[in-house]
């Protein structure tokens, strides 16, 4: 009997590492997908030695055949495609009018053509198994809202929130779902990063961009946790279309409908 699998891409650390975990705790077979194997292959170890099933590739999703080539892998490994996160992601702060062209072809690289690549890869198997299955995009509330030195980051998190909508729209009649789980800042190793970063940009001190950028437009001054994200793509994985091309926020409370 095959068994169910789900890829998530970026799951060396972080929400990835998250979701992964908690996916194969779910049941289904895990394919860990990170630019950094050895990270990948960490995460992956832990799992089975759970007694749960999880394996990891190597995959830069802005390279389309490192992300066939993943898709490919967890076919021969798992029988099919059910459930695919595209999360891999980057951040680079800069002011606007000093922001290099360099680096937001970067983060449209890992942000924009990763999400299409992944999500292609993931729609062409779960379409040919006829079967379905979901596409999950890993949002933010920066996909509703704007924020100083985040242009790039801004564009892309609206467009992959898009990207759902119009999916849903083409996969529905082969029962293919997408959604796109967009949370507030989480104490990543990402916004841990920005948070010196942003300090320096804008002059004050670090304590004061969690208090008062971070934080500030949440209702009850609490970061959303990788928790939060891993429920909800347990949640979502069990959804039969209802919530298709929806954008689940989790803000506590910013940018509320």
């Amino acid at each position: 009997m095959e068994k169910k699998s789900a890829l998530i891409t970026g799951a060396a650390s972080g929400i990835g590492r998250a979701c992964a975990e908690r996916m194969a705790r779910e049941g289904y077979g895990v394919v860990v997908a990170d630019w950094n194997l050895a990270g990948a292959e960490e995460v992956a170890a832990g799992i089975c030695a759970e007694g749960l099933s999880a394996i990891a590739v190597c995959m830069d999703v802005s390279d389309e055949q490192a992300v066939e080539a993943g898709f490919d892998r967890m076919v021969e490994e798992y029988g099919g495609c059910d459930l695919v996160m595209s999360n891999a992601g980057i951040q680079i702060v800069h002011p606007f009018e000093e922001y290099p062209f360099s680096d937001w072809r970067r983060m449209m690289a890992v942000h924009a053509d990763g999400a299409f690549l992944v999500s292609r890869a993931a729609f062409r198997r779960m379409k040919r198994s006829g079967k379905g299955g979901r596409i999950v995009f890993t949002g933010s509330v920066q996909s509703f809202v704007g924020s100083k030195l985040k242009e790039p980051y801004n564009f892309a998190k609206h467009g992959v929130a898009g990207l759902a909508k119009a999916i849903a729209r083409e996969g529905a009649e082969d029962h293919i779902y997408t959604y796109t789980i967009c949370p507030s800042f989480i104490r990543t190793p990402l916004v841990d990063k920005q948070i010196p970063e942003q300090a320096a940009s804008l002059g004050i001190s670090e304590e004061e961009v969690v208090r008062n950028i971070m934080l500030r437009d949440t209702v009850d001054g609490v970061f959303t946790t990788v928790e939060d994200v891993a429920n909800t793509l347990a949640f979502l994985a069990n959804d039969q279309g209802a919530l298709t091309g929806q954008s689940i926020r989790l803000t506590h409370g910013w940018a509320m409908q």
